[in-house]
């Protein structure tokens, strides 16, 4: 992957919009390269290629197909080693934070504002010797079943993740996504607990009845573990025919989801912005192919939810790590939870 690997440092060097992703399970490699600095704005979701959009719908912004060159590349694996024992070093004030927000979202789903909401902080890492080549092949080694990406415009800066989590994907008239929710570490061999299931199924939920506004022909599988990184989530996968002209409207209701948001969306959206004390900007909004696939030229749009991500500034990455709040949530549990997601980031810097 050596020649888009050299277009990548070009493209940085002369501070031009890029980026460069691989879909979950892809032999492939993707590089998209705008041709000018221009921050280009969704109207209508009817525009091609590459879209970046903010958690909060304020930002909504793409690479145009048109503007950009397109480099398909094959993955070269690089094989990269990772410790499997971390020495958890908690910043006391951090915690103490983080379990309060929790015990406000539990009183408030006591009080009945919602029953579910999605809480995330922020962590700040330096960082030594920063390199997207290696950050990038990290990614695709210990990665191979999430959207990994590097995504950057110089009005936007560096983001870079790992998500396990479909927002949507459409082919035709068939629209595939996913209600992903519940957490716990890979090596944990136990039950999942009723929070878990009851958080799951929240998601599932509202998709498939908001889904139902533009569709007569939905079906829901079972619910399923999956592994993503050194963790576990329940899923469940959700089909629906539908006719594409809705694509916009079908995108602005679902997104967030519960997964991310909470439960009712606006209530929770807004707990979340008045509460978690930073602005999530582009984690937990959604990234990826707007009607066009760079990989075979169809006008399929296959979009990810923005999660295991962070955003590189200088020399420090700032990750991003949330957790779901119901009313069965231990304050310390979900500190830890978020804990053992950040390490999806970490363990590649």
């Amino acid at each position: 992957m050596d020649n888009l690997f050299l277009k990548v440092n070009e493209q940085f060097e002369k501070k031009l919009p890029f980026v460069i992703y691989s879909k979950p399970n892809s032999s492939k490699a993707v590089g998209v390269f705008q041709k000018d600095d221009i921050l280009h704005s969704l109207k209508d979701f009817k525009e091609i290629g590459f879209a970046f959009v903010s958690f909060d719908g304020s930002k909504k912004y793409y690479l145009p197909y048109s503007e950009s060159q397109i480099y398909v590349d094959t993955i070269v694996e690089t094989e990269y080693i990772f410790s499997n024992e971390f020495n958890i070093t908690n910043d006391e004030s951090v915690k103490t934070a983080f379990e309060k927000l929790v015990e406000s979202g539990v009183e408030a789903i006591a009080n009945n504002e919602f029953k579910k909401v999605v809480l995330s902080r922020m962590e700040s890492v330096a960082i030594i010797d920063f390199d997207i080549k290696t950050i990038f092949n990290k990614l695709l080694f210990h990665y191979k079943s999430a959207f990994n990406y590097c995504f950057y415009h110089p009005q936007i800066g560096l983001w870079i993740g790992a998500t396990p989590e479909q927002l949507i994907k459409v082919e035709k008239s068939i629209l595939k996504t996913v209600s992903l929710a519940g957490t716990k570490l890979k090596n944990d061999t136990t039950n999942w607990q009723n929070k878990e299931k009851e958080e799951q199924e929240f998601v599932t939920n509202f998709i498939t009845t908001n889904l139902k506004q533009f569709s007569n022909e939905i079906s829901v599988s079972g619910v399923k573990t999956i592994e993503a990184g050194t963790l576990q989530h329940l899923v469940t996968e959700i089909t629906a025919e539908i006719d594409t002209a809705n694509l916009d409207k079908i995108i602005n209701t679902l997104h967030p989801t519960p997964a991310v948001c909470g439960l009712p969306k606006e209530e929770a959206k807004q707990f979340i912005i008045e509460n978690e004390g930073y602005n999530r900007d582009f984690y937990t909004g959604f990234i990826g192919e707007l009607n066009c696939d760079f990989t075979n030229l169809k006008r399929n749009t296959d979009l990810f939810v923005n999660l295991r991500c962070m955003n590189v500034v200088d020399a420090t990455a700032k990750i991003f790590v949330g957790c779901g709040i119901t009313k069965d949530s231990i304050p310390e549990k979900e500190y830890m939870e978020s804990v053992n997601k950040s390490f999806t980031m970490k363990e590649i810097l």
